[in-house]
């Protein structure tokens, strides 16, 4: 996996007010933390940092950051928080690794396919998870997981337990967890309003009451 790398300015301000004035300069507060290594706020440029996280392996990226005095720390983005309205990028966590320890990463599925039962039988896909957690290497973790659906018939379920096997990937996900399943659409009856039920009621109970009886004359 290839790997990108992010030059860092340290900080000494906390609280709110500091945090603020870097997000309006473009900057990001950030922490880089780890095994042997002492937690260090730091600022990250914006744009730097959006272009990082957008590459093909996204929050999994292997990301060296530069701290402004010479030290470099290799680390995955974690703990990542966004402004509820704009989505940007207010505060996250870089994490020190090895590459030859095994780490646990969040990694999307890409369903491919049109199921038997939505092309023969009119049913529908439901996606109840898109992405699974997963432990491996650092470099070994991949940038998405190809679920193959076509086979799908009305009912049937992909689980956890059916992802494809991945050479150096275990799945820590429950096995028993569904990602997505075929389903025929619910067939919902129009309830007829109870007033216009004893309005017709009525209206028959009428007409056999105004019915007029031959007459017996003649």
């Amino acid at each position: 996996m290839q790997q990108e790398t992010l030059r860092a300015l340290k900080r000494t301000g906390s609280g709110s007010r500091p945090a603020r004035r870097m997000r309006r300069d473009g900057q990001v507060p950030a922490v880089v933390y780890g095994k042997g290594v002492e937690p260090q706020p730091v600022a990250i440029d914006g744009r730097a940092l959006y272009g990082v996280l957008h590459t093909e392996a996204g929050l999994n990226a292997l990301i060296n950051v530069e701290i402004e005095d010479g030290e470099s720390v290799l680390t995955v983005a974690r703990e990542v928080q966004r402004d509820p309205v704009r989505g940007d990028i207010t505060h996250l966590d870089f994490i020190k690794v090895s590459l030859d320890v095994e780490i646990e990463a969040e990694v999307g599925l890409e369903y491919t396919g049109t199921p038997k039962g939505v092309q023969e039988d009119g049913g529908f896909v439901e996606t109840v998870e898109t992405s699974v957690m997963l432990m491996a290497l650092p470099t070994a973790i991949p940038t998405s997981i190809e679920v193959d659906i076509s086979e799908l018939g009305i009912g049937d379920t992909v689980k956890v337990a059916d992802l494809p096997e991945l050479d150096g990937v275990t799945y820590t996900t429950d096995a028993d967890r569904p990602l997505v399943t075929v389903l025929l659409p619910t067939v919902v009856e129009e309830e007829v309003p109870e007033e216009l039920l004893e309005g017709e009621e009525g209206e028959e109970g009428e007409g056999e009451a105004g019915e007029e009886t031959p007459s017996e004359e003649g």
